[in-house]
């Protein structure tokens, strides 16, 4: 290959890892931006824009995720039933209280992520879980510590 040109990954040529992040105390939107980014691919140099070159993400202790100012009480997540009158209404506090705090998370990076097929199968490689344990032992993940990048991640 001659220096200065441009890398395209073919489906067998992917490598994709498995990373842990302990969501305890750090801020959600900072959290979520580099999920986003780790689920794109783009911190590798031979990110792909049609491939799907991220890597695999498990979130834990997604229930401790901070929130700034008053976020909790005055950011609404809202979600249409189907019926008249079915506009449904919930505070991110809210759902960080209730039994599936790791919506709150996994709303957050979605938004983040590209529309349509290929950002639908990224998102596919996101794993949020409520409390310390995962399913995923098996993968042997490696831990990302988040709140050591930058001192503003964490809480």
């Amino acid at each position: 290959m001659q220096a200065g040109q441009t890398v395209s990954l073919k489906p067998k040529e992917l490598d994709k890892k498995w990373l842990l992040i302990d969501a305890d105390g750090l801020v959600l939107g900072r959290l979520a931006s580099l999920i986003a980014l780790r689920l794109k691919g783009k911190h590798k140099a031979s990110y792909t824009p049609h491939m799907d070159c991220g890597d695999n993400v498990i979130v834990i202790n997604a229930e401790k995720v901070a929130l700034t100012g008053n976020k909790g009480k005055q950011s609404l997540n809202r979600h249409y039933t189907g019926y008249p009158g079915g506009l449904k209404e919930l505070t991110k506090g809210s759902i960080l209280a209730g039994a599936h705090p790791e919506r709150v998370i996994v709303k957050a990076v979605e938004r983040m992520m590209p529309r349509g097929p290929l950002g639908r199968k990224m998102m596919g490689h996101l794993f949020a879980y409520k409390g310390a344990s995962h399913p995923h032992e098996a993968q042997q993940p490696k831990k990302l510590d988040i709140a050591a990048m930058n001192r503003k991640n964490k809480r």
